[in-house]
C-alpha cells in the first residue's frame, strides 16, 4: 500500500515521429530525450517504444514513449523549465508530427 509519502508525479509523453527520418535524425533524437535523464528533479526515467504485445486495447501508433517520475508537481515544473529540457525541445521539435502528454497524480487508496 502506498504511504503518503510516496504519492509522484507521473508524466509520459508520447512521440509521434515524422515519417521518412534518416538514421542520423532518429539518433539525434533519441540522444536528446535521452539526455533529460540527467534532470536531477526526475526519480525514474524510461524510454521505449511499442512493445511487442497485441491485444485490440493496445495503442502501438506511437514511435516512442518517455516516462518520467517526480516526488512533486513542482519536480515536474522544474524539469518542464530545465535548460536541458528546453535544448532537447528547441532541438528535435522538428522531428516529430505529434506528441501526446499523460500526467497523473497518485491518488489515496
Amino acid at each position: 500500500m502506498l504511504k503518503p509519502k510516496d504519492k509522484k508525479f507521473v508524466h509520459v509523453v508520447n512521440f509521434y515521429l515524422k515519417p521518412g527520418l534518416s538514421a542520423e535524425d532518429i539518433k539525434k533524437f533519441e540522444d536528446g530525450v535521452s539526455s533529460l535523464a540527467a534532470i536531477e528533479t526526475i526519480q525514474v526515467f524510461n524510454l521505449g517504444k511499442p512493445a511487442s504485445t497485441d491485444r485490440p486495447v493496445i495503442d502501438k501508433s506511437y514511435s516512442y514513449c518517455e516516462l518520467t517520475v517526480f516526488n512533486s508537481i513542482e519536480d515536474h515544473d522544474i524539469y518542464q523549465e530545465h535548460p536541458i529540457h528546453k535544448a532537447f525541445v528547441e532541438n528535435c521539435q522538428h522531428l516529430w508530427d505529434k506528441v501526446v502528454i499523460f500526467d497523473s497524480e497518485t491518488i489515496d487508496y
